[in-house]
């Protein structure tokens, strides 16, 4: 039976599945047409469009396992289990790498620093955040390694005596607790320092502004403003999304009931779909066209 919770919970879900759907195509779509008129692409709003593309498919996987947990679904077999969690793997990886991508970028753009080292890095922005991506693909396929081990693992648990099972399928959440852990706390530490570097350019910037006598609306404020805004907000519900993954593996894992691991997921959705909206908030481009939304062909 469906409780009160889990019906405004569940509708909760559904409205910010709809609104982040919206807001990551809007960002596409709006890039896309940009792509096409002007053939060609800013750093930036590569990253955007990506980073959009690949929070459409967070999204669904997320929408996929709350319908399957609402509706008490069959997901247990084992090809679309795992085809699942790949895809979940695949597009979580890219929507975290992205955003902490386009906070490497704003702080190399926006920053300004005498460090020879931060120096040669603002000339070579462009290099940077490839390596950064090009790094995060080696921790990608170490995530969908060790997805692979655990599906083996699974298919044979009856193999073998009772204690062997146990201590393998010990190894193996320890490992799957291992690898979470570090491709989360890598970029969740880069945007950190990006965030530092960010504040700490905003406080030189001010106190600039202060002896020179300028006021405060400043161009370069503003865009300081935004940008610490911006990546602030990726951190924060980047940490809500984690903790909220965790919390939803541990009440799968105890058998708790399922208005938790629904809570969780309400939670986690904020992620893709509210950053998504910051971002369009953020950059000048997405909020110019915003309003000329209903005016798109079958928008009305």
């Amino acid at each position: 039976m469906v409780t009160l919770l889990e019906n405004i919970v569940s509708v909760l879900i559904i409205m910010e599945s709809v609104i982040g759907t919206f807001a990551n195509v809007f960002i596409a779509l709006v890039k896309g047409i940009d792509w096409v008129n002007r053939q060609k692409l800013s750093s930036a709003d590569r990253i955007l469009t990506a980073l959009a593309i690949s929070r459409i498919g967070l999204l669904w996987v997320v929408v996929t396992n709350w319908y399957a947990s609402m509706f008490n679904i069959d997901m247990s077999r084992r090809q679309v289990k795992f085809t699942i969690n790949i895809v979940w793997a695949v597009t979580h990886h890219f929507s975290t790498w992205l955003a902490t991508s386009l906070s490497i970028f704003y702080l190399l753009k926006i920053a300004n620093f005498s460090n020879l080292i931060f120096l040669r890095l603002k000339r070579r922005e462009k290099r940077v955040t490839l390596v950064v991506l090009l790094g995060a693909m080696v921790l990608l396929f170490l995530n969908i390694a060790v997805a692979t081990v655990t599906e083996t693992t699974q298919v044979n648990q009856y193999a073998g005596n009772a204690t062997w099972k146990i201590k393998l399928r010990n190894t193996v959440n320890l490992l799957n607790l291992t690898v979470f852990t570090v491709v989360n706390i890598i970029p969740f530490l880069i945007s950190l320092v990006c965030v530092l570097l960010l504040i700490h350019s905003l406080c030189r910037h001010l106190r600039r502004m202060q002896l020179h006598g300028r006021r405060s609306q400043d161009p370069s404020l503003k865009v300081h403003v935004k940008a610490l805004q911006t990546v602030i907000s990726f951190l924060l519900l980047f940490t809500v999304y984690s903790v909220s993954l965790i919390l939803s593996s541990w009440s799968f894992h105890v058998l708790l009931n399922k208005q938790i691991n629904l809570l969780c997921q309400a939670a986690g959705i904020l992620y893709p779909s509210g950053h998504s909206c910051v971002l369009i908030w953020g950059n000048k481009k997405l909020k110019q066209a915003f309003p000329s939304v209903p005016r798109w062909p079958g928008a009305g």
